[in-house]
């Protein structure tokens, strides 16, 4: 896992494409000035989890690949796609700070818990 405000940035990113929330959220991240080079694998997909995730671990969390090779999973993998972006770095430099990045995961993870609600719409 990285450190709080960690400079590397994301060059793969592994969604949920069964997720509408999801699928929405990577359409309008694809077409974001800084993110259109990141490899974009929808896991929903069979055999698309990264090395070392399990299937069920990629589709229950956002998980990125650094420039280094390291994977990062909810609020710190946001935080590097984020950073890629012109418009986003502010956000993910200011939410990238103690106790804010704890925060960030803790929101994640509560949205984790809702987010099977979306997938029924």
């Amino acid at each position: 896992m990285s450190s709080s405000n960690d400079t590397l940035q994301a060059t793969e990113a592994y969604y949920d494409g069964a997720c509408p929330l999801c699928r929405r959220e990577v359409a309008v991240y694809r077409n974001m000035e800084g993110l259109t080079n990141i490899n974009w694998v929808d896991v929903s997909e069979p055999e698309r989890a990264p090395q070392g995730v399990s299937q069920a671990d990629a589709l229950a969390r956002f998980h990125i690949r650094r420039e280094n090779g390291d994977l990062a999973s909810g609020a710190s993998a946001f935080f590097a796609i984020w950073r890629r972006s012109p418009r986003l770095r502010w956000l993910a430099i200011a939410l990238d700070q103690p106790p804010l990045v704890n925060l960030s995961e803790l929101a994640y993870r509560v949205f984790l818990r809702l987010r099977p609600l979306w997938r029924r719409l």
